[in-house]
């Protein structure tokens, strides 16, 4: 079991930047794949990005070039530095993460655990 918990979303005005963080307990995050979706009111959860135990990063197509995904497992800590945010951008954003190889990193049913969620606010 391992337990995640994100920080760092708030309110920032378009063009703006905000860096998320994924905190992880329980056990050895470095040999988790971990991923980043995001929920807008109203919407389904989408994906954002995911990065393997072995550094290997994804991307959804339309967010490629202003969101990067990195971690530091000596921290047991994963990151999402978003960059020239835009309205569009609002949203609850989770942190995910799987012991197992997951082929379908794009699908939420894919991935055994979750944080609570932070709420990302892009204002125009």
């Amino acid at each position: 079991q391992v337990q995640l918990v994100e920080s760092g979303g708030g309110l920032v005005q378009a063009g703006g930047s905000l860096r998320l963080s994924c905190a992880a307990s329980g056990r050895t995050f470095s040999t988790y794949t971990m991923g980043w979706f995001r929920q807008a009111s109203g919407k389904e959860r989408e994906f954002v990005a995911a990065i393997r135990s072995g550094g290997i990063t994804y991307y959804a197509d339309s967010l490629k070039g202003r969101f990067t995904i990195s971690r530091d497992n000596a921290k047991n800590t994963g990151y999402l530095q978003m960059n020239s945010l835009k309205p569009d951008d609002t949203a609850v954003y989770y942190c995910a993460a799987d012991d197992r190889f997951i082929v379908a990193l794009r699908q939420t049913t894919a991935w055994t655990f979750w944080g609570q969620g932070t709420q990302v606010t892009v204002s125009s």
